[in-house]
C-alpha cells in the first residue's frame, strides 16, 4: 500500500537488552526476520508488531521508535522530502530485501522510508500494526507535507485517503485508521514528549500491569492520554535507552 505505514522499528545499542525490556513490558518474543544479522521481528502472540536492531556504532542519534511509510520508488520519496525543506538523515540504504531511507519532517519528527515487501505488517504475516499518531506543531501544515510526500489522498482500495475532523487529520487504508496527525506539539520545548515526534501506541491486555512492568525492567512509566478514538487507560513509558512509546488498554 504506498504511502501507507507499513512497519515500525527501533535501532538499539544493546540488542540482547532490549528484548529482555520489551519482553517483561509486553510479553514479546522475537524471531530472525528478513533483514539481516542484528535485525529481529517482535512477536505478539504468533503476530509480527515491530523490529528491533542493533544500530551501528558510526549512526549516532537518539534512540527513537520509528515509523516507516511504504513507497514504491524510495529515490523519488527521498527527493520530495529534500524538496520540501525537510531532512534526510540516511539513504536511500540497502536493508535485506528492501531499501530504506531515515528523516525528518520540517519540524524535527523523525520518520522511515521504505521500499520492497513490507518486513512486518503483510496480509502474509497477519501482522498488528500499532496506533500512529503525529504531534506536532500544525496539523493542517503536516498533511500537506506527508500528502505531498506519499501522494496523499489516494481514494480507492488500498490507497491513503485523508479526512480533517475537528483539529486532527486522519489518514485511513479501506476505512481503517492508520496515523492521526495532532497539533499543539511545542518544537522549542526541552522535553522531548512535547517535541514534535511521531508517538507509537501499542495495545496491551492491561497497562497499568505493563507501565509497573517497565519501571521494574529499569524503565519509566506516566498516565498519558489514550490514542485518538481509544477508551482506554495509557501510559507513556521510556525504555532504559530513552525510546518513549505509549501502551494503551484496560486498567487491570
Amino acid at each position: 500500500m504506498p504511502g501507507a505505514p507499513c512497519w515500525v522499528n527501533l535501532l538499539v545499542r544493546d540488542l540482547a537488552a532490549a528484548q529482555s525490556f520489551y519482553a517483561a513490558v509486553l510479553d514479546w518474543k522475537f524471531d530472525r526476520g528478513t533483514l539481516g544479522e542484528g535485525f529481529t521481528v517482535a512477536l505478539a502472540g504468533a503476530r509480527p508488531v515491530a523490529g528491533i536492531g542493533t544500530r551501528s556504532t558510526s549512526f549516532a542519534t537518539t534512540t527513537v521508535w520509528t515509523p516507516y511509510f511504504a513507497s514504491p520508488d524510495v529515490d523519488a520519496t527521498v527527493a520530495r522530502i529534500s524538496e520540501r525543506g525537510a531532512t534526510v538523515a540516511v539513504g536511500p540504504i540497502p536493508v535485506g530485501e528492501g531499501r530504506a531511507a531515515i528523516a525528518a519532517d520540517r519540524d524535527g519528527a523523525v520518520f522511515g522510508v521504505w521500499e520492497g515487501a513490507a518486513p512486518v505488517w503483510s496480509a502474509v504475516t497477519g501482522g498488528a500494526p500499532p496506533w500512529l499518531e503525529l504531534r506536532t506543531r500544525d496539523a493542517f501544515e503536516s498533511a500537506l507535507f506527508y500528502g505531498e510526500v506519499f501522494c496523499w489522498p489516494a481514494p480507492g482500495p488500498g490507497g491513503v485517503d485523508v479526512t480533517y475532523e475537528e483539529e486532527q487529520v486522519v489518514a485511513r487504508v479501506d476505512g481503517r485508521p492508520v496515523a492521526v496527525l495532532s497539533g499543539g506539539a511545542d518544537g522549542s520545548g526541552p522535553d522531548p514528549r512535547i517535541r514534535p515526534r511521531w508517538a507509537v501506541h501499542f495495545e496491551v491486555d492491561d497497562a497499568r500491569a505493563a507501565a509497573a512492568a517497565a519501571v521494574r525492567a529499569g524503565g519509566e512509566a506516566l498516565p498519558a492520554a489514550p490514542p485518538p478514538g481509544v477508551r482506554s487507560e495509557a501510559y507513556l513509558v521510556r525504555d532504559p535507552d530513552g525510546a518513549l512509546f505509549t501502551v494503551a488498554g484496560s486498567g487491570g
